[in-house]
């Protein structure tokens, strides 16, 4: 047998093998034996360089380290997929699709949501020629040589298996002259993922990070030296498939792994597959974190269209957020700049999904209370939508007798104030306004970039300028000098230029951020906006009698009661008059055209043309409103960049959801 025919045979003899060990999980030849077959095919093509190919096994681990990853561009956008968490908000989603398209009958598709790492295929011809991450959805990074390294990625298409005729002869058309793209998640096992950490003295804090780490190294070989491994669960080419459950049929004919996935003719039977799998979670050899449901018709799939970043007709669901057990090492409580009184846990540090959790919030005494913990207690530890520490459980069959009772303090642990609590509210609050942890709370808040946005000064330069006695309250924030900066530790004398610049450019404050800076309680931003707008001086707001506040839109009793206190109090008036004295210059509102009058917004994500406060103060300037929370009340929610769950709540309520491009034409009165 010549050279080429032989190179040819070894070739397809390893693909075969591969595609047992990987697809199947079978081996009928041992390691060693595969080995040596490959390393037949080496010396082959090292005596004869003319026939080496970019399929060839060989070609696994290719060229030398780049310095940079180029832009690859994504044929069709690369979308996420909106999370679900409960039986409620799946059938909220079934009643959503059905509201679309009344007439349609709906079946599902239910595979493994695995925790990987997005990635896009390319193959020509039936070749693996690009390779490329999800970046932002439309733009990714081509990483193509680090994905060659991993054996579970063909290099060449082939079919190992029969098909549906009409989509066989379709696709042997594709792979001889056409393109296909395949998508999936590259991932580590989490023995292999065990087995490396334990070799390293930096650790990786799950297989995702590693898996995504892996792919994003500039070194092919540094890939190759890691257990990947990629499973398909998307053909993006139309080959004739007409539901995603044919494409799991396909996947793995094509020589890719897949989940098989389920078939589910209503919500009882996704809700049964995703329980069974929540079961047997933890004895899977990958880790995943939900299901992934997507509307198994294409066609219907592709009618109900987008919202926001990703598809009506697909969804996460995902599993109850991860938890673990620690022990409470102390409770201590924060003092915040209303006096509010927080109690927080301080924990022997414990791992909960990935993130070292030191501290979890105990909101206030009755959670204390309800969730009966003691210092010592053994506690349940999870991370509420993967973010905010939080006690759920005190596991109290295990207590060795040693565990201390918790006593919620009656004065305020930093100037011994006698502490309050209001009717109706379940929040401690230490009433001195001298108190020095409030005033350092509310000069934190004062600075802020929603406040007076000094550039430079935070929190640890302001716990400076108090500690050595420079600043007491606000208004000296405003007299300081160069001179005054210098001394403290690690300012030279640029810096303090730039901060003395900052403090300069700050005393010019529009009204509805100076309101807001004053710390009132129950005033939020849009609550200063609607005060501005309405009186446009602080004078008049100063006056207003508490009838003439409820008058105001969304001010009810108690914002307008608290309003009133405020002015009330002498060492508040004294603040805004030493304020102005220190050369703060209040700018009243500009009274401009109302196109946006009485429309509400909301913002989720990231915009690319404009931060989001420029875009608050936009529609608040042409008379709309912005808020922070989903309500009926909402005419748009605006979604930039990686959205968050405002959009799951937005379309449950049919509230419209806009791209930035359409938000920028409604700012520019093309939209109406």
């Amino acid at each position: 047998m010549d050279a080429k025919k032989r190179i040819e045979s070894l070739k397809k003899t390893i693909n075969h093998h591969r595609y047992l060990y990987h697809v199947l999980n079978k081996q009928e030849i041992s390691d060693s034996a595969l080995d040596s077959l490959k390393h037949e095919l080496y010396l082959l093509e090292q005596e004869h360089l003319e026939l080496i190919t970019s399929d060839s096994p060989t070609q696994r681990v290719e060229g030398s380290p780049i310095s940079v990853f180029k832009k690859s561009e994504h044929l069709i956008p690369m979308l996420s997929i909106e999370d679900i968490f409960s039986i409620d908000e799946l059938n909220s989603w079934q009643d959503y699709l059905k509201r679309i398209m009344p007439s349609a009958n709906f079946e599902y598709f239910s595979e493994l949501k695995i925790d990987g790492f997005a990635i896009s295929l390319i193959y020509e011809k039936g070749i693996f020629v690009k390779g490329s991450t999800r970046g932002n959805g439309k733009t990714g990074e081509d990483v193509t040589k680090n994905l060659k390294t991993i054996e579970s990625i063909p290099l060449k298409l082939s079919l190992h298996k029969e098909i549906d005729k009409v989509i066989e002869k379709s696709l042997k058309e594709i792979i001889k002259n056409g393109l296909i793209e395949v998508r999936g998640e590259v991932y580590m096992e989490k023995t292999a993922f065990e087995k490396f950490n334990k070799q390293r003295e930096k650790t990786f804090a799950n297989p995702r990070n590693l898996a995504a780490g892996s792919i994003r190294q500039l070194n092919p070989k540094i890939a190759a030296s890691r257990p990947l491994k990629f499973l398909a669960y998307d053909i993006v080419t139309d080959i004739g498939q007409k539901t995603h459950s044919q494409e799991h049929q396909i996947l793995p004919a094509l020589g890719f792994i897949t989940d098989p996935g389920k078939k589910c003719r209503d919500i009882g039977e996704i809700v049964d597959y995703w329980r069974a799998i929540a079961k047997k979670r933890e004895m899977l050899a990958f880790q995943i974190d939900g299901i992934v449901i997507n509307v198994n018709d294409n066609s219907l799939f592709e009618k109900l269209g987008k919202a926001g970043k990703g598809f009506r007709g697909a969804r996460a669901f995902k599993f109850s957020p991860k938890q673990a057990t620690t022990k409470v090492l102390d409770i201590k409580v924060q003092i915040g700049r209303t006096g509010a009184i927080t109690p927080v846990a301080y924990l022997n540090p414990v791992e909960v999904g990935g993130t070292m959790v030191s501290r979890a919030t105990l909101h206030n005494e009755d959670e204390i209370k309800r969730l009966g913990v003691k210092i010592g207690d053994t506690v349940i530890i999870e991370r509420a939508g993967d973010v905010i520490p939080a006690v759920a459980k005190t596991m109290k069959e295990l207590r060795s007798g040693e565990e201390k009772a918790f006593h919620f303090p009656k004065e305020c642990p930093i100037c011994k104030t006698e502490l309050i609590k209001p009717d109706g509210e379940a929040v401690w609050r230490c009433p001195n306004k001298n108190c020095s942890a409030v005033k350092r709370e509310f000069l934190y808040h004062f600075t802020s970039k929603k406040a007076f946005d000094i550039n430079g000064l935070g929190p640890k330069i302001i716990d400076k300028l108090i500690d050595e006695n420079i600043i007491s309250s606000a208004p000296d924030i405003f007299l300081l000098k160069e001179g005054d900066l210098i001394p403290l530790e690690r300012f030279a004398e640029k810096s303090a230029k730039n901060l003395q610049k900052a403090i300069e450019k700050a005393k010019e404050i529009p009204l509805p951020r100076f309101i807001l800076s004053l710390g009132i309680r129950h005033v939020g931003q849009e609550t200063a906006v609607d005060l501005a707008s309405y009186f446009n001086s602080i004078e008049r707001i100063e006056k207003a009698s508490k009838i003439e506040l409820e008058g105001i839109n969304d001010i009810g009793p108690r914002v307008s009661q608290s309003i009133c206190e405020w002015f009330l109090q002498k060492e508040n008036k004294k603040l805004i008059e030493s304020l102005l004295k220190a050369g703060v210059k209040i700018i009243p509102v500009k009274k401009t055209r109302k196109d946006l009058s009485g429309k509400t917004f909301i913002l989720t994500g990231v915009l690319e043309s404009m931060s989001r406060e420029q875009a608050k103060d936009i529609v608040r300037s042409l008379g709309g409103r912005v808020l922070e929370s989903i309500s009926k009340n909402i005419d748009y929610l605006v979604a930039g960049e990686n959205p968050g769950s405002k959009i799951k709540k937005a379309e449950k309520m049919n509230i419209k959801i806009i791209s930035e491009k359409e938000f920028k034409n409604i700012l520019k009165g093309q939209n109406k």
